[in-house]
């Protein structure tokens, strides 16, 4: 099969032929229809988080079942499936006490005696976050993906897959924001996008967008930002702080940089939260006041929006049926695989919310 590989960071994908095994008992093999290019992928590109080389990257995707291992229950071939990054065993004790996006058992994986699920000539090649879905095909683990209804577009499926379960989770479980509070967003890419949605569908009161490109501020209006903060026009946290009179109940962070995370954490009112959402570099630590605790303020992360993807994703797609969810005006253009590198670029700059790779059926 066809997919985009990474041999050495800060080197662009290159396109190769890469084999790839037959379903294991626990095993779906997926005929991938879409794969969005998150900036998560970016960060390893780039080398802000290191792993093992070569790779096949893509971790938001979703596409058709094509086989399916002695011991699989929970899909069939044919059936249209989302995939998520965070496969879950069912038996640890994240699992079983309701947080299996935190699962990190090595039963989703294949052991070191086994064959591995893919393969190149010559050589090894790694499988990315249990999913490698810059392919045309994925091999994953039957607790990597859910059923979904058919008549969902499997291109605007795909943003499920991982930024708008990261985004809309982060603000529902991991935040709980309730109807009425106020919200602010810093970073209106995707996820951030998602984030702006998800607090719009909690009732939040009001919601701000921060940016420093007009053009997403424009975008996070759709979305349902009541407010925009471009912050090439001063402080954030000032006019942050200037909007709500003191400060917002709940503050999503989804750029993964020091300055950002620190500033959510300073626009907060008592009593409020800061959730990291995006990837913050290996190795950088974000400085904080200690006094700002007594205000009971509290700072948390959000790992794929804390996500029970087997509920979460399905019920997603009946917000995007039900008119609920934005998923049209997320992405920002359709492209072929050949063309994963541009969308890289695309990234670096800031210019798109979200490129889709389509794949030919």
């Amino acid at each position: 099969m066809k997919a985009a590989v990474l041999r050495e960071v800060g080197k662009p994908l290159a396109i190769e032929d890469v084999k790839i095994n037959k379903p294991g008992p626990h095993e779906v093999l997926i005929r991938t229809a879409a794969a969005g290019v998150c900036h998560s992928d970016l960060h390893f590109v780039e080398g802000s988080y290191p792993y093992p080389l070569p790779a096949v990257l893509g971790h938001e995707s979703a596409g058709i079942v094509e086989q399916v291992g002695s011991e699989v229950r929970t899909v069939a071939p044919g059936d249209h499936v989302i995939t998520c990054l965070s496969a879950f065993c069912g038996h640890c004790e994240h699992c079983l006490t309701g947080h299996m996006s935190r699962c990190v058992s090595p039963e989703t994986k294949r052991g070191g005696e086994d064959e591995p699920r893919l393969g190149a000539t010559p050589g090894a090649m790694n499988q990315f976050l249990n999913l490698s879905s810059f392919a045309e095909q994925m091999l994953i683990h039957e607790h990597a993906c859910v059923k979904i209804r058919k008549d969902m577009p499997l291109d605007l499926a795909a943003l499920i897959g991982c930024s708008v379960t990261t985004g809309v989770g982060a603000v529902i479980h991991t935040s709980q924001v309730r109807p009425g509070e106020t919200v602010a967003v810093i970073g209106c890419g995707g996820v951030g996008l998602a984030c702006i949605n998800g607090a719009a569908i909690a009732g939040a009161g009001r919601i701000i967008a921060i940016d420093t490109q007009g053009s997403k501020l424009n975008l996070a209006k759709q979305f349902g930002a009541t407010d925009v903060v471009n912050a090439k026009d001063g402080d954030p946290v000032k006019q942050v702080m200037d909007l709500t009179n003191g400060g917002v109940h709940h503050s999503f962070e989804a750029i993964g940089l020091k300055a950002t995370a620190e500033q959510s954490f300073k626009m907060l009112a008592r009593g409020g939260t800061a959730n990291i959402i995006g990837m913050i570099p290996v190795g950088v630590n974000i400085e904080l006041h200690g006094a700002e605790f007594l205000g009971e303020k509290r700072i948390q992360g959000s790992v794929m929006g804390s996500n029970r993807f087997p509920v979460d994703m399905p019920r997603f797609v009946d917000f995007y049926m039900q008119g609920k969810l934005k998923l049209d005006e997320m992405i920002s253009r359709r492209i072929k695989l050949e063309q994963v590198n541009e969308a890289f670029d695309e990234l670096k700059r800031g210019e798109l919310a979200r490129s889709v790779i389509v794949f030919d059926a």
